[in-house]
């Protein structure tokens, strides 16, 4: 090969690369409020944003006396409000696939697509294209789940796809890897929070990285599910702790705390945190997702994937999307 063919070469080389880093990753967003409230703010990121989906949470599932049952059903409200592709999105506790039999999983997975049937026609839902679920698995549910959502795919009829976390991602052996047309991989929610673990526990970008170092022979299609939430770990005088979701540093204000560290704060005085009645000489921990956080993941997936995806953030609500400017979030 001569001198001019080989500089060709190389030059088609750095512009295909170059073109791949310069992809745009399209945005959607999930909405996860029973009692749904889209306004103004919410209405301008989504179509600000060219958002073509809505992954909406319908209902959970989980046991109640031992049966699986549907719990925390979406209330009734106009699907028409966005001219978008509606996702159903159905959250199922691990516990509900322990001990199943054959039969109670296909019975579950006929229910299942019954009330999903019946939501989306109430609420004049668009064509129904995927059914997504959401369940963190074990090695002792995998078989359970996945021949649920093997008969929720042959009885509907549609695409189904499901949430992979982090460690089903690393642990893909012990795991296995889902029967379904697409994943969605959760990049956040990667430690306990009620741990002592002084790292952010919604994201933290060592441990994300730590997990994906072999992602790219994870062989299953999946775009990438991002958080924009917050929420305080609040720990009281017995070492006790509850999360109190939303919050956010404007929440801890002199007098009522006191800074201890960049992100811990003490209780000065006796008060109502977003409705949790707190005591002096409790503890908060703050963990948020801040625009250089979420940029920093975006920019490691962005190098770390080699394929195409697209980004649904968690989730569209006035209170998490004010934190960040479009641009951002793009």
């Amino acid at each position: 090969m001569n001198t001019k063919s080989l500089v060709c070469l190389f030059l088609f080389v750095v512009s295909t690369v170059g073109c791949r880093h310069e992809h745009k990753h399209p945005v959607d967003f999930y909405y996860w409020k029973a009692d749904v409230h889209i306004g103004e703010t919410e209405r301008n990121y989504f179509d600000s944003l060219a958002c073509e989906r809505l992954f909406i949470r319908l209902f959970d599932i989980d046991l109640q006396e031992g049966n699986p049952v549907p719990v925390a059903k979406i209330k009734r409200f106009d699907a028409t409000i966005f001219p978008a592709e509606y996702v159903p999105v159905v959250f199922m506790t691990n516990r509900t696939f322990a001990n199943m039999t054959d039969k109670k999983i296909d019975e579950l997975a006929e229910h299942t697509l019954k009330l999903i049937r019946d939501i989306a026609t109430v609420n004049r839902f668009p064509e129904i294209r995927e059914i997504k679920i959401d369940c963190d698995w074990t090695t002792r549910t995998r078989n359970a789940y996945f021949r649920f959502l093997e008969i929720l795919k042959e009885r509907s009829a549609k695409k189904i796809s499901c949430t992979l976390r982090l460690h089903q991602i690393k642990d893909k052996k012990q795991t296995g890897v889902p029967p379904v047309d697409k994943g969605y991989l959760m990049c956040y929610a990667t430690s306990d929070p009620t741990g002592d673990d002084s790292a952010n526990s919604i994201l933290d970008i060592s441990l994300l990285k730590a997990y994906t170092r072999t992602i790219n022979d994870y062989p299953l299609t999946f775009d990438v599910a991002l958080p924009l939430y917050s929420w305080g770990i609040v720990t009281n005088h017995l070492g006790q702790k509850k999360l109190v979701n939303g919050l956010s540093a404007d929440d801890m204000q002199f007098p009522f705390f006191r800074r201890t560290g960049e992100y811990t704060f003490e209780v000065e005085q006796d008060c109502f945190l977003h409705g949790l009645y707190i005591n002096k000489g409790f503890t908060v921990k703050l963990e948020e997702i801040t625009p250089s956080l979420l940029t920093e993941a975006k920019q490691y997936l962005h190098r770390k994937i080699d394929h195409n995806y697209r980004i649904v953030y968690f989730h569209l609500s006035e209170g998490f999307l004010k934190r960040f400017t479009i641009q951002e979030l793009k």
